[in-house]
Order: structure tokens, then C-alpha cells, then sequence
């Protein structure tokens, strides 16, 4: 590590690191690759001044680390524990900002993997490029085991060209304009703190509906193709149906946010999509399922958008939160 620090210090000019950055992880059940994503934040170009961990259930972080001697090789590793019932996407992470005294924080998640030792200098260089960048999030790549649909919808969502998206953008990407990612994305600390941080309650979302006020107070949001991780997943169709159920739920809880943009036209266009690229691939025999996932997702979005007229036992099921409910 110190031939490193040298080495890093010596670089400094080249790679202007005049801003402190500090690293949110959020992590519940860690596995070994938790290990292999604290390396990699630990190998960055871009300096780290402190890995701040809020862990959900201190008995299975402390199964995974209990007796290597993996943390007392990193100096600048904080750890928060806490219950399962007091984790909520948006006051945990509100809670870990006030742990980081940096310019930048960047949140991540535990199965969000660097492809390079690059992503912390790429996040920052796209948030600092020009003034009023409240956020700027990562590009994700599918992992080596993504199924062929989820591959594309990555490749849908996350594009190789980078963007700055502002309210001048409304009209024309329609939600697309707050999108962001907690998976890995950077924040502005002074902007952050001007416009009121993350919501305090958040069964999901807590990212987009923080830009949905970022890009209503002025400020811009930017994707950063540069800066990569490698993240996805092969959802059922019953897991679909409840990520979109508290996926409508974050929606209805945020109107002004919202109510102002549509999603569905969105999830609409991505169908479409991903039809003419099973087409084109000659995967027809996916069609059917991708069909029978979207139509899942699409009622568990309703069902999340009106869950204030269902039974408490009816949402409770439909949600992939139970705890939210309690």
C-alpha cells in the first residue's frame, strides 16, 4: 500500500485529485465477492479517504470476516451495523452521508463490481467536468451469467455514449431525464446538502427521486459510460412483479417527482426494443417469456401505484420490502 500511495501522489497533477471522495457501501448477507469489491475500491486510481460500510444484521458480515484479518489491512474502513427492521433505502444512506466529511461521496452496492481500477476517477471527472452536476451515475454491465433479455435491457438503460440531462430534457426522455443509479453513482456533497439529501423514507428509488429534485432545482444529472461496473440479475417473474410493485409504490409517494413524467411509456418502448432484438438475434423462443416477465412487471406496477387502495395483507405480500410495512 505505500509504494502505491507514492505512486498515486505522484500522479496527482495528471488526474487532478483536488477533491476528497469518500465510498457509501450498503451491504446484507455479504459473500466472498464483497471481499474482492473492497480490493478493487482500495486499488483505485482515484484515492479513497474513507470506505464507509452500512451493513444490515452485524451476524453475517461478521460470519464472512470473522478470523481472515481482511479489514485490518485497510485503515480507512468504517463499519455501521444495524437490524433488518431499521434499514431503509433512503434514511440509510442519509444516515452513512452524515458519517463523510468528503466533496464527493460515491454510494454502491455489494453486488456492484469495478471493471477497472478506473470508475472512481470517471464518476468524478463526469461529476466536476461542468457546474451544476448534483449527480453522476455509472455505467452497469451484465455479468458473465445474465440471461439474453436483461443483457439487452442493460444495453438499453446503459448506453456507451455518456449524457448531462437537465429539466430542458423533460419533454423530450420523459423520466429518463431523473434516472440514476445507487447501484454506483457520485453525488455533490454541497448540493446534496442545498437541496435536502436523500429522503428520509424510501421503500426504493431513492435515487431517481433524488434527481428528480436535483433536475427540478436546477441542477443537471450526468451518466458516465466511462465509468464501469459489472451488475445484473436474473430475476423470476414473481420477483419482477414485486421490485415494480414497490417500484409504483416509490412513485405514488412522490408525485412531484412523478406525476410530471410518465414510466410507462418508457417500459413500453423498452418491450418493443427488446422484441425487434430477439427478432434480429433469432432468439423467438424468449419472446413468449419476455411477454410474460413484462406483463408482471406491469402489474405489480399498477398494484404499487395504487396501493393505498389495497388491504394492508394484500400489499404486504405484493411487496419485495416487508419491512417497509411494519
Amino acid at each position: 500500500m505505500r509504494n502505491r500511495t507514492r505512486f498515486l501522489f505522484g500522479i496527482r497533477g495528471a488526474i487532478n485529485m483536488q477533491y476528497s471522495v469518500d465510498v457509501i457501501l450498503l451491504t446484507y448477507k455479504p459473500q466472498r465477492q464483497v471481499m474482492d469489491l473492497i480490493r478493487a475500491l482500495e486499488e483505485q486510481t482515484y484515492p479513497i479517504r474513507k470506505l464507509i460500510i452500512m451493513n444490515t444484521e452485524e451476524r453475517y458480515f461478521d460470519n464472512l470476516f470473522y478470523g481472515t484479518g481482511f479489514l485490518e489491512q485497510y485503515k480507512n474502513i468504517e463499519i455501521h451495523h444495524l437490524s433488518e427492521r431499521e434499514f431503509d433505502h433512503g434514511r440509510t444512506r442519509a444516515k452513512a452521508v452524515q458519517y463523510s466529511k468528503s466533496d464527493i461521496f460515491v454510494c454502491m452496492t455489494q453486488d456492484a463490481v469495478p471493471v477497472d481500477d478506473w470508475l472512481i476517477h470517471h464518476l468524478v471527472e463526469a461529476l466536476t467536468r461542468q457546474g451544476k452536476t448534483a449527480a453522476a451515475y455509472a455505467r452497469q454491465l451484465p455479468l458473465p451469467d445474465c440471461r439474453e433479455i436483461e443483457r439487452y435491457t442493460r444495453s438499453f438503460n446503459y448506453p456507451e455514449q455518456s449524457a448531462v440531462r437537465s429539466s430542458a430534457d423533460v419533454d423530450r426522455l420523459g423520466i429518463k431525464t431523473f434516472f440514476c443509479s445507487n447501484v454506483c453513482a457520485a453525488y455533490d456533497r454541497e448540493i446534496y446538502e442545498t437541496i435536502g439529501g436523500f429522503v428520509k423514507r424510501a421503500i426504493f428509488n431513492e435515487d431517481m427521486v433524488y434527481a428528480g429534485h436535483a433536475v427540478t432545482a436546477g441542477y443537471c444529472i450526468a451518466y458516465a459510460a466511462e465509468a464501469q461496473v459489472r451488475h445484473s440479475h436474473n430475476y423470476t417473474c414473481m420477483q419482477q412483479f414485486r421490485r415494480n410493485f414497490d417500484l409504483g409504490v416509490s412513485q405514488a409517494e412522490h408525485p412531484e417527482v412523478f406525476d410530471v413524467v410518465s414510466s410507462e411509456s418508457e417500459g413500453i418502448k423498452l418491450v418493443k426494443s427488446t422484441i425487434r432484438h430477439l427478432e434480429k438475434t433469432k432468439k423467438w423462443l424468449q419472446i413468449p417469456y419476455l411477454i410474460v416477465s413484462s406483463g408482471c412487471k406491469l402489474i405489480g406496477y399498477q398494484l404499487g401505484k395504487h396501493y393505498q387502495s389495497l388491504p394492508r395483507g394484500v400489499v404486504k405480500w405484493c411487496s419485495a420490502s416487508r419491512t417497509y410495512w411494519n
